[in-house]
């Protein structure tokens, strides 16, 4: 591929080494002018399911960026029978030489890539238009967030501190010579809300054509997307935001959580997209012919795959016996030994040939958002009714929470780690609280790093080595 390309997308065209001959004769989709390439709503539709498929890489939300999110954080460990995978981020050995940071980047920059071109095809608007360029906005403004948060500092601590640069235009718009620098993280999140607001207006009510593709939790809808506004408003510290948006999802979504321990473990059980709109919002398909095989994220957790990643013994701690979600963090036995372990049970289908679908947002999480936004915006009984509706159903033998002031906002974050452990959530949680990251020392886990304080650089990743050869306008962070 003789072609000239943006540096800071630079590893995302050269991502995988398993490319036929067939493609790499093919000319370079990022060098082809749009209005060549997305003619109709058809042509369209096809890239916008490629797009999906960028997001679902094991290399981004597919796989690593939920998988740090939890072992960089107190939720999980990787044995010490293992397959060689995050061992230096367990240990936070990590540098900017590490691979799964590169991948993150170059894989979050090949997203936003081909959204920009999707967003800057020249079709006459009408509803499914309209649509499937609103999942592309948001689908950039999500990975925005995914990379802002990992290698920026967190909005809460730092809005004027370096983010990520912002590209916008398709290479065949600004020219191949480009090397932007490094947004800060105030303008980030304006381009996340900004992303978020625009796929809202742009999707309609009732849904995309079926010609074009299903209305499956598969597909993002406008309320997923306001489901990931509320995210984002949290992740900045705009409660009054995410209060709103979280909100409008719960009353106007459609949405609704399991009632019972028997459905609640059965969703989970469940390798299939529904059209229920039962507990999931949006999640990544792994079908038969389409997953990420033993680079899964199911591969990690299930001790009939890998099973390098294991649950630390205070995450089981936190649930009580009546608690349905401790079913889902099982006390036995780690993959090729006798010694005791606790493991994620929330990725079953690894044997199946099609695979656990990936959750990116359940409803869950937008009650607890809500919960945690109405407690920072001085509404202590709303947060209570939100937080009770969430830990009661999960437990109903458990009378409730009664607190207020720091000890309601800890209960808060608390019943969020017990709710989405395993999906992704913890570090970025943590980090946006400023609060220390307490690693308690496992056994049989390898080399581990038991305390990352407020003053640490590695609570956010290094820019790559990659990035930096190729582009001088690139500054590093602090302490790599």
């Amino acid at each position: 591929m003789n072609v000239k390309i943006y540096p800071v997308i630079a590893a995302a065209i050269f991502l995988t080494s398993s490319c036929s001959e067939a493609f790499l004769e093919r000319e370079p989709s990022n060098g082809v002018d749009v209005t060549a390439a997305l003619q109709t709503p058809a042509d369209l539709a096809d890239a916008v399911n490629g797009l999906y498929a960028t997001v679902k890489s094991s290399s981004f939300l597919g796989r690593d960026v939920l998988v740090l999110n939890d072992l960089l954080a107190d939720n999980d460990f990787i044995s010490t029978n293992n397959y060689g995978r995050f061992l230096a981020e367990n240990a936070y050995t990590f540098s900017q030489s590490s691979g799964s940071a590169s991948g993150i980047w170059s894989q979050g920059y090949y997203v936003i890539l081909q959204a920009n071109r999707i967003l800057y095809a020249d079709l006459p608007p009408d509803d499914a238009t309209n649509h499937l360029k609103g999942e592309a906005y948001a689908i950039r403004g999500l990975a925005y967030l995914v990379l802002v948060n990992f290698f920026g500092a967190p909005h809460t601590v730092s809005s004027s501190a370096p983010g990520v640069p912002i590209v916008t235009q398709p290479v065949f718009v600004t020219g191949t010579s480009s090397v932007p620098a490094r947004n800060t993280v105030a303008e980030v999140y304006q381009q996340i809300i900004a992303d978020l607001d625009e796929a809202f207006k742009l999707i309609p009510d009732r849904g995309i054509d079926a010609a074009y593709h299903n209305t499956s939790s598969n597909y993002l809808t406008r309320y997923a997307v306001k489901a990931l506004l509320s995210r984002a408003h949290l992740y900045s510290g705009n409660y009054a935001g995410a209060r709103d948006a979280a909100q409008e999802v719960i009353e106007k979504g459609g949405y609704t959580l399991t009632k019972s321990e028997s459905d609640y473990l059965a969703y989970w059980a469940s390798n299939t997209p529904s059209t229920n709109k039962v507990e999931t919002i949006w999640e990544l398909n792994m079908s038969v012919t389409s997953n990420n095989g033993g680079n899964g994220i199911d591969h990690m957790y299930n001790q009939a795959g890998y099973g390098d990643l294991l649950a630390n013994k205070e995450v089981y701690e936190l649930y009580s016996d009546t608690d349905s979600r401790k079913k889902l963090v099982v006390d036995g036995t780690r993959r090729g030994g006798s010694q005791k372990a606790y493991i994620c049970n929330k990725y079953t289908n690894t044997a199946s040939g099609d695979r656990d679908e990936v959750k990116i947002i359940r409803l869950a999480e937008v009650y607890l958002t809500l919960a945690e936004a109405l407690a920072q915006t001085n509404d202590e009984p709303g947060a209570l009714k939100y937080l009770n509706l969430i830990a009661q159903l999960r437990d109903p033998e458990f009378a409730g929470f009664t607190s207020s002031g720091r000890q309601l906002i800890d209960d808060i974050v608390n019943e969020r780690r017990k709710e989405l452990v395993f999906e992704g959530f913890r570090l970025f949680d943590l980090l946006r609280l400023n609060r220390e990251i307490v690693r308690p020392v496992q056994p049989y886990s390898t080399t581990t790093y038991p305390l990352v304080s407020l003053s640490d650089h590695r609570r956010i990743q290094a820019i790559p080595q990659t990035e930096l050869d190729v582009n001088p306008n690139i500054v590093q962070n602090p302490g790599y």
